[in-house]
């Protein structure tokens, strides 16, 4: 049941904001629905989580047109946004959580119909199967951006590899955090970079202890239903 899969998640967070003193309210639960249908979405949804993430331009918009009855949903776009798709969802999504080039914020650019709060991915890992601009690109692609005004960033988002320890995902997520800190301390109007999207299903722990504001959670939310 996603009641008791909802109560074992947010203990976790409880705890994980305990160890380092922080306030559970501090970190925004986002409930990964790329892998249900609508009808167990909306059943998310009254659980109680309004923050709802998918990472496909056709299934996100059938699901959201589905779930009209909700507005209260924020939606998020997770993973990589083809350019030729980019017309089709930006204006539709509250958060975008993969800007990774310089080309994908211009189509952004010229699509947006309004400012679209957007996260830089950073590929902290240095996975070659992931997408993101390295470390030592960020502060160089973060005063590119200054050209898009249509684009907000509000913040880093990074993934670490599925097959980390814990000590790994501690130094992935802090480097994150350490980079957002330099961002933010700019001061730059279009890039105020105050949040972290990371940490999924087997790692949003660490990544809260490690300053995680926002947490991308699908299996341990969805599991059994």
């Amino acid at each position: 049941m996603i009641s008791d899969n909802l109560r074992e998640v947010r203990q976790e967070i409880q705890n994980s904001c305990a160890l380092v003193g922080r306030k559970e309210d501090s970190v925004t639960l986002i409930a990964v629905t790329k892998t249900v249908d609508s009808e167990k979405t909306k059943q998310v949804v009254q659980a109680g989580i309004l923050d709802c993430a998918e990472n496909r331009a056709e299934k996100f918009l059938e699901k959201k047109q589905e779930l009209a009855d909700f507005p209260q949903i924020t939606w998020h776009f997770i993973g990589n946004l083809q350019r030729r798709k980019v017309k089709l969802v930006i204006n539709e999504i509250d958060y975008f959580h993969a800007l990774d080039s310089l080309k994908l914020a211009a189509e952004i650019q010229k699509r947006a119909e309004h400012v679209i709060k957007c996260f830089v991915e950073v590929n902290v890992s240095g996975e070659e199967s992931k997408q993101g601009i390295t470390p030592a690109e960020l502060s160089g692609f973060i005063e590119e951006l200054k050209a898009f005004d249509r684009i907000q960033v509000v913040g880093l988002m990074t993934m670490a590899p599925a097959d980390s320890t814990k000590e790994q995902q501690h130094e992935i997520f802090r480097t994150l955090r350490q980079l957002q800190e330099k961002v933010r301390e700019c001061h730059l109007s279009y890039a105020p970079c105050t949040e972290l999207s990371m940490g999924m299903s087997n790692d949003f722990s660490v990544a809260i202890q490690e300053g995680a504001t926002f947490i991308r959670v699908g299996t341990a939310l969805v599991k059994d239903m």
